[in-house]
Order: C-alpha cells, then structure tokens, then sequence
C-alpha cells in the first residue's frame, strides 16, 4: 500500500475534513501557534475572544499589550508563553514586511520556510502549517501522528521530522489540497483510532498495516 492508496482510503473512511478552520489569513496563523501543546477546542475558544475583543488582525494584535493579549488568549493554555511568539512574529512581519502578510506569504517557499523558522517560537510544524493552510504553499506537514502510524504501517522506520517530510513530497503528486487533507485526515486517524493504544479492530488499514497484523497474529 503506498502513500497516494492510504490517502484515498482515509478519504473514503472519515470523508474531507476541509481544513484549516479560519476565516482568514490570519485567523489561520494565530491558530497555528495557539494549536501548539493543546487541543483546538481551547483554540476555538482563545480566537473568539479576540474576535470579541476586535484584536484578530495584524494591526491590532501588534498593537495590543502583553497583558491584554494574555487575558484573551488564556483558554489556549500556556498563554505566556504563546503572548510571546505571537509578539516576535508579528515584531518580524512588522519590521521587516511592514506588516503585509501578503509581501511576506509572496516570498519563495524555501525563503519564506527559513524566515518563519528564524522566528523565536516557530518550529518546522507550525511554519509548515502556515506555509500550506495560510500562504497556500506545497508543503506537507508532519506531526507526532504522522510518525506514530505511518512506523507503525511499516512504511517509514524513523522520527525525523525532515526527512519524513521530504519523503511524503517526494511520494506523492504536488498538490496543495490533498497535502491539507492528507494531514487532517492523518490527524484524524491518530486521535480517534492509532492512538498510543490502538483501535486496530475498526482501522481502515489494518490489513496492511504491519503492527495491526502482527497484534492480530499474536492473538
């Protein structure tokens, strides 16, 4: 079973799940640094209060104080520390974009890739979800679960977030869509079913995959 057989078999199962929620740009940015470390529930609840509060735009988030964006986004958990890194990237696209998201999504992917990670804050997910979801970039996206099934599938036999990456482009048609099913259907499948104790029972690729046959053969 390859990559392109996996992503039509996860469609079929769970259908789309047309991600990343946000009405904007932006929206799609903040979310991706609040998503960090907790559940998006919390997210949901930390950007409707700077919807509320009229600070879900670039020009008012800058200008908003510490205090005032802690107290708004404080549902989203570790809300200091997520003050910060939405400061030092909004302090980035300020001083050196004047503030215009679009100069700044305009740049080449691997340019843009490199700026965000330079950011204090972003690490290689958060700036790939922003290079996919917000500047609508090819870029695939890995994450825990990523590495979770997919070892589990015996396709890969590693953890390292980069060449996993490349591996995932390299296999699969260039195609800015599917890259953000393919993600959010990967997402799906590890919180409801490849979870550290699996559901191997009810998992559409249980048959080929090598973890769920051997679980099945020790049984």
């Amino acid at each position: 079973m390859n990559l392109g057989e996996i992503y039509e078999t996860l469609l079929k199962y769970f259908g789309g799940q047309y991600w990343w929620p946000g009405e904007t740009k932006f929206e799609i940015i903040v979310g991706a640094i609040l998503t960090q470390q907790t559940s998006w529930r919390n997210v949901e609840k930390a950007i409707q209060n700077l919807k509320k509060e009229n600070m879900l735009n670039e020009v008012s988030l800058h200008k908003a104080t510490v205090k005032k964006i802690e107290k708004t986004i404080k549902p989203s958990g570790f809300y200091k520390i997520k003050t910060k890194r939405l400061k030092n990237f909004l302090n980035f696209v300020f001083k050196k974009y004047d503030g215009n998201l679009e100069k700044f999504f305009n740049l080449p992917k691997e340019q843009l890739r490199k700026e965000l990670l330079s950011i204090n804050g972003v690490g290689k997910e958060t700036a790939d979800s922003m290079i996919l979801y917000a500047a609508e970039k090819p870029i695939f996206v890995v994450d825990a679960y990523t590495h979770r099934i997919f070892n589990r599938i015996g396709i890969i036999n590693w953890d390292d977030y980069e060449k996993t990456r490349i591996f995932f482009e390299e296999e699969l048609e260039e195609n800015i869509e599917m890259f953000k099913e393919f993600h959010a259907l990967i997402v799906q499948l590890g919180k409801n079913i490849c979870k550290p104790k699996p559901k191997c029972n009810i998992c559409p690729l249980n048959i080929r995959c090598k973890y769920a046959i051997s679980i099945n053969n020790s049984t």
